[in-house]
């Protein structure tokens, strides 16, 4: 008595395998991955020997060594940047603003802004900074 074997199957591949790699992906650069917004231009911000770190949410104004102003990621000039707060702090009384000035942004150009943004209302204004390289 002849046993025969019965014929392979075709496998086909499957893409189960490929979309848990991929999620698995998506969730990596979602953690590792900074949520603020960026600016349209270069900011380097300046560099602190002390400090702690900066907590989320809020609001992002970035200044460029040569004054231009953002609010988060979006380019403005000084009122449309003073409304875009009004409207934020309308929605959020306890809304927090951070400022990223680049570190050749003179402090004359940066204090008055915080003046105004205290004028608004906001009660927490955050200038941002870098940690310094051992």
């Amino acid at each position: 008595m002849k046993l025969r074997r019965p014929k392979p199957r075709d496998q086909h591949e499957t893409v189960v395998a490929l979309i848990d790699v991929v999620f698995f992906l998506l969730v990596f650069f979602m953690v590792i991955g900074r949520m603020d917004a960026t600016s349209p231009f270069d900011v380097s911000p300046p560099t602190a020997v002390t400090g702690s770190d900066m907590p989320a949410g809020g609001t992002t104004i970035s200044i460029g060594a040569d004054g231009r102003q953002a609010l988060d990621g979006v380019e403005t000039d000084d009122l449309a940047l003073m409304a875009g707060l009004q409207r934020a702090l309308d929605k959020d009384a306890d809304l927090l603003v951070r400022i990223n000035a680049h570190r050749d942004t003179e402090l004359a150009d940066v204090l008055p802004l915080v003046t105004r943004i205290e004028a608004l209302g906001v009660r927490d204004v955050i200038l941002v900074v870098t940690t310094a390289q051992p």
